[in-house]
């Protein structure tokens, strides 16, 4: 039993399941304190629901890839390329798993379940296989992966607005610098599976350049909150300084051309948007 857990864990991607869910639940947060207050109940369906259908997204990405994984030192021991675990059993899992967090999301109103059945088959069946093809990948990623905010966001206001949308371009521009940097830190065990993700394909001073610009981006685009009146002067300054210091470690980077370098702007996208999110929270007009 021990195990079983220990492989549904890594079937799912816990950690960045986990992230996912973050995302979304605070920006439903965002939409509630913009307005009456905040429905704990319909909060509990989104955190539920969402860890399900990410849950499930990445069962089906893991199933797709399964051979592919075998090739790649750093996944070659998830429970499907390692055996432990059937096509069939990971075809179940995420099925149930799907089915039921978008009948959760969708309880809370249609249009978030529409949103999360699109970012299901978006990520697993149009991401998941252009990684191979093109690193136009990176860009087709970056519409599921920029709509948790948009589903945590829907999923208490009911509709799209320019909130919802300034929440989604937030972390749609910050999933370029994000995934260039795990891009660029993976570039070697990537190739062995035929992943091409970096702007040029490679490791070199365009692919740095192109990363470093979308932090740049970033920066604009984060002050929109206060741009439209419904963030504070404390957001705007804190993304500022924020984006300031996450364009610096692109910038070096771009200087550097290694691994090293990469790893702190990978580990910087990790700590960048949870901040921003979090004091917009705080600091809503």
């Amino acid at each position: 039993m021990g195990q079983f857990f220990k492989d549904f864990k890594n079937l799912i991607k816990l950690r960045l399941t986990f992230l996912v869910v973050f995302s979304a639940s605070i920006c439903f947060l965002i939409a509630e304190e913009s307005q009456a207050g905040i429905n704990w109940i319909s909060w509990l369906k989104l955190v539920i629901g969402g860890f399900l259908v990410t849950s499930a997204a990445n069962g089906f990405n893991e199933i797709i890839e399964k051979d592919l994984d075998k090739l790649m030192k750093r996944t070659c021991d998830r429970p499907l390329p390692s055996g432990r675990m059937t096509n069939g059993q990971a075809l179940v899992l995420s099925l149930v798993m799907g089915i039921s967090g978008t009948y959760l999301l969708g309880s809370l109103n249609i249009l978030t379940g529409l949103l999360s059945v699109f970012s299901i088959f978006l990520y697993a069946f149009i991401y998941t296989p252009l990684k191979r093809k093109s690193p136009i990948a990176v860009f087709v990623g970056a519409f599921p992966g920029a709509l948790p905010p948009l589903i945590g966001y829907v999923a208490a206001h009911g509709k799209i607005d320019t909130i919802a949308l300034v929440l989604f371009g937030i972390q749609f521009v910050w999933q370029f610098p994000h995934f260039w940097a795990i891009a660029w830190v993976l570039d070697d065990d990537y190739k062995k599976a035929g992943f091409r993700l970096l702007p040029t394909t490679h490791r070199d001073k365009t692919s740095a350049v192109i990363t470093w610009a979308s932090t740049l981006v970033l920066i604009p685009v984060s002050l929109l909150p206060t741009y439209f009146g419904f963030g504070g002067d404390l957001i705007a300054i804190v993304s500022l300084i924020i984006g300031i210091i996450f364009s610096y470690q692109a910038f070096v980077l771009m200087q550097k051309l290694d691994i090293k370098s990469a790893q702190r702007l990978m580990f910087g996208s990790f700590i960048y948007l949870p901040v921003v999110q979090l004091v917009l929270l705080f600091n809503l007009k």
